[in-house]
């Protein structure tokens, strides 16, 4: 009787443990720069996360072709970045309007909101936006 009960315990405690593991990052989703001219899906790429942009109003595409050549819709803004904590990542920012990547994080704040944070070499020069969870 008590080796029944605690094969019981071990597949529930196997099973809530699978099922947490097998949830999606809050990190994930698609997010929306302050300005709502940018949508971003953060998604799994190997061990990291990777931004790519899905949406970009006209404005945006065109500021995009003064520092790319390449298409604003389908490009990658958050490159490489790794997991420092829940909800925290660390990685590069490509800015397309000026064709140059910077070190940034990215922080959940809540559950839709999240903090953006590019530098220039050695912390400075730091710039920041909340972004919004769309839903989907």
């Amino acid at each position: 009787m008590a080796l029944a009960r605690t094969v019981i315990a071990c597949t529930i405690l196997l099973t809530a443990t699978a099922a947490e593991a097998a949830k999606p990052d809050r990190s994930y989703g698609i997010w929306q720069n302050p300005g709502g001219s940018v949508q971003v899906r953060a998604e799994p790429c190997g061990q990291a996360m990777c931004g790519v942009v899905v949406w970009a109003s006209d404005k945006a595409i065109a500021d995009a072709r003064k520092g790319s050549d390449q298409p604003l819709v389908g490009l990658t803004l958050f490159r490489d970045f790794r997991k420092v904590r829940d909800g925290v990542w660390r990685g590069r920012v490509y800015v397309p309007d000026i064709g140059k990547t910077f070190s940034g994080t990215i922080t959940v704040r809540g559950k839709d909101r999240l903090e953006g944070k590019g530098c220039l070499v050695g912390g400075i020069g730091c710039r920041s936006q909340m972004w919004t969870r769309l839903p989907g």
